[in-house]
């Protein structure tokens, strides 16, 4: 009975201590730099607007190390990913998962 309520309290310290640390990388980092993406002739030409969402993994140094996109018009989705590619965020210790909404309005060019 000792040992399996030892091994709980051990798996559940782990458990915490994982998720303290999560925690932690979820803080968003400070963007340095947001390039504002070249909206698509199409999409002014169809008086489109809407806004594509999208997580970047972001290496320690600020630069994007990958985009995956999570909703958005297929029409605006490749301006805003060729977009936050250049993007740069404040430098960090850990790389970092950030999460982004770009709006595209052809009234606010």
């Amino acid at each position: 009975m000792k040992r399996s309520l030892m091994a709980a309290t051990s798996v559940l310290m782990f458990a915490l201590v994982l998720f303290a640390q999560q925690g932690q990388t979820d803080i968003a980092r400070k963007i340095v730099n947001r390039v504002t993406p070249r909206y698509p002739e199409i999409a002014q030409s169809m008086n489109l607007r809407g806004s594509v969402k999208a997580e970047a993994v972001v290496q320690p140094n600020g630069m994007v190390k990958s985009v995956e996109i999570r909703g958005g018009h297929p029409v605006l989705v490749e301006a805003a990913q060729r977009a936050i590619y250049k993007w740069r965020w404040a430098p960090a210790a850990h790389e970092s998962r950030e999460l982004i909404e770009v709006r595209f309005d052809p009234h606010q060019e």
